[in-house]
């Protein structure tokens, strides 16, 4: 179809929505402009463009739209002018012209039919158009052949016309008819005489013996001229004949046509009538053309006399019916048209196509003629009818299948005229049938009048039985059958049909069909007759092996007369009349099996087997559980007891289990019976078909309820006397015996049957054989009510049967035994039938699943029997039966069972306490066991089940042992602490899982914490909920109905209408039109509100509990519309599920999602129908987030966490702008998604396939490369939760149900280890969320994934892989991993690589969630150095950046580093794009030997700033290209990101030749601010007046001021005008210093205030040297204090302040220290290292404080130091109260316990944890309480750096050996236990160990910071080796877990140590400093 055709398709379905894409097709229509030129032209596009607006108008011919018509009726118009070849494209031939009319004509027909309006606006033009297309096809050439293609489309779809033309067209036609039919027209002999034809004169109407002996060659010359008349005329006239003939005939339908018009019309019908009789009686050979031309000829004649034929027939359709005119005409038309079909019946040609559609038109003609007049014209038609039936029946015999196509014609032309006249004249109806059945007696009579020999019976005679049969099935009225019936019988009792022949079996078949209609009487009559030929053929006939039996005989025995029993089954639909006949057949079999016993061979067999198939069709809707009559089911129990005994049923067995030796006697009973246990069948399998079926409605075999089978007297009655099978034959009861045991699977020994007869073993062989084949047949459902279609009830499980044998008492135990087995051999048959069909989708695995859930929901319900061996049994199969089918687990029906079976089963028996106790004590164990197993694997469904039964309140409130049932799931609890109701590792303990149960149950519980769930009261609770949702719908639903819809128009249907309706009783039952309309109302609500929700969190605004409203009422609106069988609103409906599925997803916060689960759960939980539907919602929209990149797989870098917010400091990379969401959010709501996501997969794994291939679909979408995972270590859970689904997906690969998928699977699973390891292409993270309860699941969900990996290996080297089809079909390529020279063995070690980085962040993690744990971590295998080498070169081949994180999680591995090392410089060219490759070949080794490979550094990838400035140090020797890498790197980076790091940079000029200081200038003409700092810094290196220079700094210092100079020099003149504002500003203040140094101390004060007076702020973009963003408005004049201090007199100012990008109008004060005369470099390098660690612990998560105060240094001596606002020594503290911290916090912040009080020890918390980990690596000295400050919120502040590193004061003494401070006033607020076992010290030491672990992942990155200013002459530096024991105190050599216990260890031996409480008194001794 051209795509512009079905583009209008889709448009007509939604025209208002597609407007514009209308009017575009519309606008490449040819334009009228066009059309209207002399010589139009109309290209391909335009011609496909008409026809789409054509179709679009007959698809939607009511649109609104006026352009479609417009186009349509213009191009009406223009079609004479495509008369003309010019106007095609050139590539249009004829034919493909032929098909534009076609077409077009067609939706123009349908339109107009479609469409009255249109239809006149159509009449309009297309008259003239036809009229001009008649005009036009004379003569020849192409333009005449597209007129002809016109008119012949014309000709079959004709549109309206106007009168007016419709008379020009008549006359048109006329006359071209008149030109055609002039010649060719003759007199033609023997044409009959109209006028005595009309009058009934049988003169005139020729007999049919006359007809069969018709010759024409006493025609002489007339003759011959006829036919040279007929060959003259050209196949162009016959073609225009035709078509003319057709025109006429649409015209006449189409408008009325003048009586002189219509007179035309019949008399040129009537000459081509007259004409077709003769045509057609010419022979072949009397034609001059011969071949395909003379077969051209006649089938163009035959098919203008066709259009002639249907022209006279609608012309007698203006006939006035009284006229006696009309009457005249009607009978001559009659005449002729009758004589035309026995014409073409007897014609040569009458095989060919046309002359058969010529014939049925001719009989369509004469019935419609005759039926609608009736009277005369009926009665002459049935005379002349029977002549022309017989002739129809003279044709070859019609039996078979095939029947010929004018049979067929007549016989529908019967039945038509007999069921139509049988109302208005019965008489001569009856008269012609009985004439048509007493043509077979005459023909009897006429046969036996001859002497010869027995002749075979004509065909005429078999087709009219055919025909009568044919007729009585067609008409199906008890008056025909009555006729016709008693004729057959009395052909069949008393004429030569008694005897077997050819006309005896067609009376047989011809009975039976008749007795399939159900009239009681004819149906009594064939049945007695059917059934004595069977058993006279029974007494006479012998084994079918008989030689001398007739073949009739034969036929009649095996094939008419059992097929006439089928028929009769088949066709009966009365219930009564069913079970008489069900009752008759059985009677049969019982006396063929008895009769046919006694014989030897397989006579028996032969008899019994033909009859099967008819017993199986009436038994196929017989309920085997209802109560019957003990005869018939004795009947039942003859019939399988000679199935058993003739070995008729099929095989039971796979293999054969019985020794061959048992089979050497071939035709014996015992061989028989063992060949049917075992095989190979040897009968019919139609038989084999036919037992099955029967087992499908046979009751069970028991025939009385006491001692049943220890009566053989009516057994041993089932033996013919002669019979040498009965119980005196020990031989053949053995053989029975083995028979039996092989049936029952061996588990009967034959010994162990020694007290069983012989006939008991058949017997007993029946039953089984009847209760294992009810399993093999259709897996065990019994025939009942199919209202439920396949949705089937326990009362049909076959079970009810099989265990029916087990509750006889008293059985003997062989007996008993047998019995026993055969139940459990019937189970192994369901089982394997169950499994067979595994693979089965659609209807027939939804029968699948509806067998096995009615088998288990009836073993439930066998847990009440009376017997308790039956309830053992049942028990036991149920177990097996959840064993092998999980899902029923999981199905509401089972549920539904399993819950309130007992009050269903215990309120029909008598009061038996003992058995009461006993069935409540199974009851509570197995009810138990259930939910508790259903739990544990799908904890969500599981609980949506159970809420949805607890929403029955009603049914609970009935039910008698509700208490029990509460108790006992009151008892149950799920949650994320340990789980006491299963063991081991189940699908619920993931945390995902377990977050989503959480969400499903309803609770409002705080998924970030621990939680458990009570499953009963979360389930009561949230039953209400959905009960009171669902109550909302019904009631808006009734009062919408009751009020009349509001229809608010109709005042009368108002709101006064509606309440009257609802006084009156209306209320309850709504009328289905209000119905829809609430329905369609509501959905439209809930629509828009979704679609609201949706744009409201876009922007923020979403109210949870709003949203979580709308959603559980529109799903309670879905699931109320869920029995309902009306199809309107589908749309609807299917919009609002698709929204409710999509719109948490798109929400995407955990609040949402939560409400997703819920109500996702819901749906699939009430109506598990429509599971596929949200699973493929739910699919669709996890591949959007996918596309979207949102949460999990949000893979842009600023979505990274940590390794975002460290750039490019720490982590390499263009620092980006962060998300204004949290990415932590979605991957929650990611997270609690792909926990419903692994509920259903252990839900549908089993027994949905669909479902498991849309979970299949979601794995691959989401797994293809490139990786498309977030890289924030927040996902790591989520992550590898994602893939253990994927690794559970991949085991069900060897499920029968996906193994035709299995190579699809096996590649999955490589992208699912592929996308793990991608997982380690990153460096390892941590990410706190202050949230133990998400650590642990963290670390849990990875280490399930390790168990599945390590679980999924073990089975594997348990059952090895036949082999991977994927891998053998090319070797060396695979689409996951590439090239590969031995897939097996590389993806062996693929895993083990996997395994180790997987149990390895499984390491990680658990430390990260237990800090402080002291369980220890799993041992893990040592690896070799060799195997570390193996996993080095995996992790390359796979992906380089894999290595490098591996090298990264094992930094002191050496062989480790040195193979990834030869690796980097064997691959340099591949991964040039990976910065973290630099270390492994970018070493001072390779400066030194001027390595090659550094010619690579110019292509490489950016690195972070602290790597780049670790090759500014003197080993990397200042190397050309390593510096050009270095400022290459620099320069890529913004310059306001450098300058964190200026005293580095200044300290690098000390190596640098240029190149630095090039970067450094071109940053300063870049940056104001950055060019201020660098001067300040370069100021800061100058040494103080009469300071001495040491050798080594001479050059250096020397080159200082240069630098200043030409930075200086570099200022554009605005930069100059703010560096002078800037400087001069700041060095005003700070030569207040110096003018106060003479001054007394008391008056220092005021000088501070004299001198601040004298300085203005110039301008307002001045800052504070400190901080940037802090722009100067002002000093306050008062607030300078001078400060004490040994050097010059140091002053604090305190400055009005705004934020840079803040409000002009918010004014902060900020204070500063500004110091003359101490050197402020050490401070600046103390706090670089705090403010990177603060960036650490805030990319991490962690809650840990620190607060790197700005320092500055801005000349030599001087510095600014900035004040920490709101804060006060501890010593300041100490002046004001003598108690301690712990007394000082209570003061301030109130009593213990209270709010204010804990917050202020939470902030004290993490601000000592910080300074700890801080303190760890800085090791700074000199922490007296006047260094330690505490802000007003409780935060501790470390202050004064002069000691850090290796110094400390008293002359290095090194008293505070502590790594930190940590006094007993500190341990007070810490520890309130005092001996460190407070929850409040773990989660200090907590903190401590995480910020230390942080920080170990940046230790190179802080080294390096330190590292480059090693050379600046900093105290710190002068002495030790500060660097390497930087390094040591990061301990890169410990593990996490290890380091984790060293910086507990630090914790614990810094609390309270007595050196850190004497260096206090030391300090308040001599300093006066409080302690």
């Amino acid at each position: 179809m051209d795509p512009m055709i079905e583009l209008c398709d889709i448009i007509a379905r939604r025209p208002e929505q597609f407007r514009d894409k209308l009017a575009w097709i519309c606008g490449r229509c040819p334009q009228p402009e066009t059309l209207q030129n002399d010589s139009p032209r109309a290209s391909r596009s335009q011609l496909h463009a008409v026809i789409g607006v054509a179709r679009f108008l007959s698809k939607c011919p009511h649109s609104r739209d006026d352009r479609p018509i417009s186009v349509t009726l213009e191009f009406i118009r223009a079609i004479p002018s495509s008369f003309h070849r010019s106007f095609w494209p050139q590539s249009y031939n004829n034919d493909a012209i032929s098909s534009f009319f076609v077409d077009f004509l067609k939706c123009i027909s349908e339109t107009a039919n479609a469409s009255p309006d249109l239809a006149s606006e159509i009449a309009e033009y297309f008259g003239e158009v036809v009229t001009t297309s008649v005009s036009n096809q004379e003569g020849n050439g192409n333009d005449t052949a597209i007129s002809r293609a016109f008119l012949l489309a014309l000709s079959n779809n004709f549109p309206p016309v106007l009168q007016s033309d419709a008379d020009q067209l008549i006359d048109h036609l006329f006359d071209q008819l008149s030109t055609l039919l002039t010649a060719s027209q003759g007199e033609i002999p023997g044409t009959l005489d109209t006028q005595a034809a009309a009058n009934g004169s049988s003169v005139y109407w020729n007999s049919y013996a006359d007809h069969m002996n018709f010759s024409v060659d006493g025609g002489g010359a007339m003759f011959a001229q006829q036919v040279a008349s007929f060959e003259d005329e050209s196949m162009e006239s016959l073609e225009k004949q035709e078509v003319a003939f057709k025109l006429i005939a649409h015209t006449s339908e189409k408008v009325s046509i003048d009586q002189k018009h219509l007179e035309q019309v019949r008399l040129i019908a009537k000459k081509q009538l007259q004409s077709m009789s003769a045509f057609l009686k010419i022979r072949k050979r009397d034609w001059n053309e011969k071949g395909q031309p003379l077969k051209a000829r006649i089938n163009a004649k035959l098919s203008a006399f066709q259009a002639a034929a249907r022209m006279q027939i609608k012309s007698l359709v203006c006939l006035d019916v009284d006229a006696k005119t009309s009457k005249k005409l009607v009978l001559e038309t009659l005449a002729l048209l009758i004589d035309a079909a026995e014409a073409c019946l007897l014609s040569v040609w009458r095989k060919l196509r046309a002359c058969e559609e010529l014939f049925i038109s001719l009989l369509s003609g004469i019935a419609q003629v005759a039926v609608s007049r009736g009277g005369q014209p009926l009665r002459v038609l049935l005379i002349r009818l029977k002549p022309l039936v017989l002739a129809a029946c003279m044709q070859a015999d019609t039996w078979g299948s095939s029947q010929g196509v004018m049979f067929d014609g007549v016989l529908k032309t019967c039945c038509e005229i007999i069921e139509t006249g049988w109302a208005k004249d019965r008489a001569p109806i009856d008269t012609f049938i009985m004439g048509l059945a007493t043509s077979i007696r005459e023909r009897n009579d006429y046969g036996e009048q001859d002497d010869k020999e027995k002749q075979e019976v004509p065909a005429v005679q078999l087709n009219v039985i055919r025909l009568l049969a044919d007729l009585n099935v067609a008409v199906s009225k008890p008056e025909v059958v009555d006729m016709i019936l008693p004729l057959f019988i009395e052909s069949l009792e008393e004429g030569d049909a008694i005897t077997p022949s050819l006309l005896r079996l067609r009376l047989l078949d011809a009975v039976s069909r008749m007795a399939s209609l159900g009239f009681e009487k004819s149906y009594r009559e064939t049945v007695v007759l059917m059934t004595r030929s069977y058993l006279s053929k029974l007494s006479s006939g012998g084994s079918g092996e008989n030689k001398t039996s007739e073949s009739e005989a034969t036929t009649e025995r095996f094939e008419t007369l059992p097929a006439g029993f089928l028929l009769i089954a088949t066709g009966l639909k009365n219930a009564k009349l069913r079970s008489d006949y069900r009752h008759r057949l059985l009677s049969l079999c019982s006396d063929v099996g008895l009769a046919a016993e006694s014989k030897s061979g397989r006579s028996g067999a032969d008899f019994l087997g033909p009859l099967l198939p008819a017993v199986a069709e009436v038994c196929s809707d017989f309920d085997p559980t209802v109560d019957l009559e003990p005869s018939l089911l004795k009947l039942f129990r003859n019939l399988w007891f000679y199935v058993a005994l003739f070995g008729l049923a099929p095989p039971i067995q796979k293999t054969q289990k019985s020794d061959s030796s048992t089979l050497s006697s071939s035709g014996s009973m015992s061989a028989i019976a063992l060949q049917a246990v075992a095989g190979p069948y040897m009968w019919n399998e139609q038989w084999s078909s036919a037992v099955q079926r029967i087992a499908q409605g046979t009751p069970p075999l028991v025939v009385s309820s006491v001692k049943w089978l220890e009566d053989e007297l009516e057994l041993n009655a089932l033996h013919n006397p002669g019979s040498r099978q009965g119980s005196g034959n020990e031989k053949a009861a053995v053989s029975q015996r083995t028979a039996l045991s092989a049936a029952l699977g061996g588990r009967v020994d034959v010994g162990a049957m020694s007290t069983i007869s012989g006939v008991k073993a058949t017997y007993l062989l029946a039953v089984a054989f009847l209760e294992i084949i009810r399993f093999i047949s259709n897996g065990g459902i019994l025939n009942g009510d199919t209202s439920g279609g396949t949705s089937f009830t326990a009362s049909r499980s076959a079970f009810s049967c099989a265990f029916e044998y087990l509750k006889t008492p008293n059985l003997m135990p062989a007996v008993s035994q047998c019995l026993t087995a055969m139940v459990h051999r019937a189970f192994e048959t369901a089982v394997s039938w169950l499994e067979d069909r595994i693979t089965k989708t659609g209807d027939e695995a939804v029968i699948r699943e509806s067998t096995l859930f009615a088998h288990a929901c009836f073993l439930i319900n066998s847990m009440s029997q009376r017997e308790e061996h039956i309830r053992d049994i049942a028990v036991k199969l149920l177990v097996q039966l959840r064993e092998k089918f999980p899902q029923v687990l999981w199905n509401s029906s089972c549920l539904d069972s399993l819950l309130f079976f007992v009050e269903n089963e215990t309120t029909s028996v008598v009061n038996d306490p003992a058995w009461e106790a006993a069935v409540r004590s199974l009851y509570q164990k197995n009810v138990r066991e259930w939910t508790v197993e259903s739990l544990s694997y799908a904890p969500c469904t599981t609980q949506g089940l159970l809420q949805e039964k607890l929403c029955k309140a009603n049914t609970w409130q009935k039910a008698q042992h509700t208490t029990d049932v509460v108790s006992l799931l009151s008892e149950i609890r799920i949650g994320t602490g340990k789980n006491d109701c299963w063991t081991g590792i189940r699908t619920a303990n993931i945390p995902a899982v377990m977050a989503s149960a959480a969400a499903a149950s309803g609770a409002n519980l705080k998924l970030s914490e621990a939680f458990i769930l009570e499953v009963l009261s979360t389930g009561i609770v949230s039953a209400t909920v959905k009960s009171n949702y669902a109550g909302e719908i019904a009631g808006m639903r009734r009062l919408y109905n009751s009020m009349g819809g509001f229809q608010s128009a109709a005042p009368q249907q108002g709101f006064g209408g509606g309440l009257q309706r609802l006084i009156s009783g209306a209320f309850s039952q709504p009328q289905q039109t209000e119905d829809e309309a609430f329905n369609e109302v509501s959905i439209s609500k809930f629509v828009r509100l979704l679609q609201q929700f949706v744009n409201s969190a876009e922007k923020g605004e979403l109210d949870k509990s709003q949203f979580r409203e709308t959603c559980c009422q529109a799903t309670a609106l879905l699931l109320s519309n869920l029995g309902s069988d009306r199809k309107s609103n589908v749309k609807g409906f299917s919009q609002l599920l698709r929204l409710l599925c999509w719109c948490p997803a798109y929400i995407a916060t955990p609040d949402a999602m939560e409400t997703g689960v819920f109500i996702w759960t819901w749906l699939v939980s009430a109506a598990p129908q429509w599971g596929s539907l949200v699973l493929a919602e739910l699919v669709d929209a996890w591949l959007w987030t996918i596309d979207t990149k949102r949460g999990l797989f949000a893979s842009d870098w600023k979505y990274s966490g940590p390794t975002a917010k460290l750039r490019p400091h720490l982590s390499a990379g263009e620092p980006a702008e962060l998300p204004d969401i949290n990415p932590v959010d979605q991957i929650i709501a990611h997270r609690l998604w792909l926990g419903f996501f692994i509920d259903r997969f252990e839900v549908v794994r089993h027994n949905s396939v669909e479902q498991l291939l849309l979970i299949g679909r979601m794995l691959q979408g989401t797994t293809k490369l490139p990786w498309s995972f977030s890289r924030h270590p927040a996902a790591a859970g989520t992550f590898f939760t994602f893939m253990l689904l994927g690794l559970k997906f991949c085991s069900c690969q060897s499920q029968g149900n996906l193994q035709n998928f299995r190579s699809g699977i096996q590649l999955l699973e490589d992208r699912i280890y592929r996308a793990c390891l991608g997982w380690f292409a990153f460096e390892p993270q941590f990410y706190d969320m202050n949230n133990m309860n998400f650590a642990q699941s963290e670390a849990q969900s990875v280490q399930y994934f390790c168990n599945e990996m390590v679980s999924q290996t073990d089975s594997k080297v348990q059952a090895p892989e036949k082999g991977d089809t994927l891998v053998h079909a090319n070797e060396e390529y695979h689409p996951v991993w590439g090239q590969m020279d031995n897939y097996a063995a590389g993806r062996e070690k693929r895993k083990q690589l996997l395994l180790m980085l997987c149990q390895n962040e499984c390491d990680r993690l658990e430390v990260w969630a237990h800090p402080v744990s002291k369980e220890p971590m799993p041992v893990r295998p040592k690896l070799t150095p060799e195997k570390w080498i193996e996993h080095a070169r995996i992790a390359f081949s796979v992906d380089p950046r894999i290595a490098f994180a591996l090298a990264s999680r094992f930094p002191t591995n050496v062989s480790l580093k040195t193979e990834i090392t030869q690796l980097v410089q064997s691959n340099i060219l591949d991964i040039r794009e990976i910065p973290e490759a630099l270390p492994y070949f970018v070493t001072p080794k390779a400066v030194d030997e001027n390595s090659v490979l550094l010619q690579q550094l110019p292509h490489w990838a950016a690195c972070s700033i602290t790597v780049a400035l670790e090759f500014l140090t003197p080993q990397y020797k200042g190397h050309p290209r390593v510096m050009a890498y270095v400022l290459r790197v620099l320069e890529s980076y913004p310059p306001d990101h450098v300058t964190f790091y200026m005293p580095q940079l200044v300290q690098s000029l000390r190596y640098d030749e240029g190149r630095l200081e090039g970067y450094l200038l071109r940053a300063t003409k870049k940056s104001d601010i950055f060019a201020h700092i660098l001067i300040w810094h370069l100021q800061g290196e100058e040494p103080e007046e009469g300071q001495e220079t040491e050798e080594k700094n001479l050059a250096f210092q020397a080159m200082l001021p240069a630098v200043r100079q030409r930075i200086v020099d570099g200022f554009s003149p605005e930069a100059q005008d703010v560096f002078e504002r800037e400087f001069d500003f700041f060095d005003k203040v700070t030569s207040i210093s110096g003018v106060l140094f003479p001054i007394p101390k008391e008056e220092r004060r005021a000088g501070i205030r004299k001198e601040l007076e004298k300085i203005q702020v110039n301008g307002k973009d001045l800052y504070l040297p400190t901080a940037p963003n802090k722009l100067v408005r002002g000093i306050r004049v008062d607030s300078g204090i001078p400060l004490q201090s040994a050097a010059k007199v140091p002053i604090m100012i305190t400055f009005n302040v705004i934020d840079r990008d803040g409000d002009e109008n918010d004014i902060k004060p900020q204070a500063c220290i500004f110091k003359v005369g101490d050197d402020c470099r050490q401070d600046v390098l103390a706090l670089q290292v705090i403010a990177q660690l603060r960036d650490i612990f805030g990319a991490v998560g962690l809650d840990l404080y620190l607060f790197p105060y700005g320092v500055l240094p801005t000349g030599p001596g001087r510095g600014i130091i900035e004040v920490v606002p709101n804060t006060r020594s501890r010593s300041q503290m100490g002046e004001t109260t003598d108690g301690g911290l712990y007394e000082i916090f209570q003061q301030d912040f109130g009593p213990v316990g209270s709010p204010s009080f804990e917050a202020a020890r939470r902030n004290f918390l993490v601000s000592s944890a910080g300074y700890a980990v801080a303190s760890l690596l800085l090791q700074p000295k000199d922490r007296h309480n006047g260094n330690l400050l505490f802000d007003s919120a409780g935060r501790l502040v470390h202050i004064d750096f002069g000691f850090i590193f290796e110094i400390s004061p008293g002359g290095n003494m090194r008293f505070e050996s502590a790594h930190f401070k940590l006094s007993h006033e500190m341990t007070q607020l810490l520890d309130p236990s005092g001996v460190m076992k407070s929850e409040t010290w773990d989660n200090f030491v907590s903190l401590c160990i995480k910020g230390y672990l942080a920080s170990r992942r940046y230790m190179n990155g802080i080294i390096n910071t330190v590292l480059l200013m090693l050379d600046s002459g900093l105290p710190c530096f002068s002495r030790g080796d500060p660097i390497g024991n930087l390094r040591k105190r990061f301990h890169p050599e410990m593990s996490e877990r290890e380091a984790a216990n060293f910086m507990k260890s630090v914790c614990v031996d810094a609390y309270n140590k007595w050196t850190t409480a004497g260096y206090d008194l030391i300090q308040y001794l001599q300093q006066g400093i409080e302690k």
